[in-house]
């Protein structure tokens, strides 16, 4: 005998069984497990994903920015499932770390920015200045009218607070 029903909220599967030798009935509780793909890094070396280091560069790069937490774990949850939909066994951390900047860049543009000058590395402000005007001439893309200003006067936005 067989019954099977979701619970927690769709994430698992509680299935109540019977075991064919003693009659015992008992219930398990099954979970897919959703495998992450392995980070290639520039050395070529090769580490599990890590979902708290990505979260952790995200809290940093966020630093004093106006971004709740729901909204950084719907972003980390974004990025995670980006990753797995890829279908790849292995991923750049070159290719993380772009998909990071997409959604920093729909977050908070300060944060983009941030998170950028370290993983471009940049050298001096003459790297910031071209990031910024990249952003300005960005087409198609419009930041979010919650977004404070990278720049002030920058038109559509909110003022910067003083």
């Amino acid at each position: 005998m067989n019954d099977s029903r979701l619970a927690a909220e769709g994430a698992q599967i509680r299935r109540r069984r019977e075991c064919l030798e003693c009659g015992e009935r008992f219930t398990t509780f099954e979970t897919a497990e959703l495998v992450m793909p392995l980070v290639v890094k520039s050395d070529e070396s090769r580490v599990p994903f890590d979902e708290a280091k990505l979260r952790s560069g995200m809290h940093k790069a966020l630093e004093k920015r106006p971004v709740s937490l729901e909204s950084i774990e719907e972003a980390v949850g974004h990025i995670t499932r980006k990753l797995r939909g890829l279908g790849e066994r292995e991923v750049t951390s070159r290719q993380i770390g772009e998909i990071v900047m997409e959604e920093l860049h729909r977050l908070d543009e300060v944060a983009y920015v941030r998170y950028a000058s370290v993983y471009r590395h940049f050298q001096d402000v003459e790297a910031f200045r071209e990031e910024i005007d990249r952003l300005r001439h960005r087409r198609g893309k419009l930041p979010n009218e919650d977004q404070l200003s990278l720049l002030p006067g920058e038109p559509g936005k909110k003022k910067e607070r003083k």
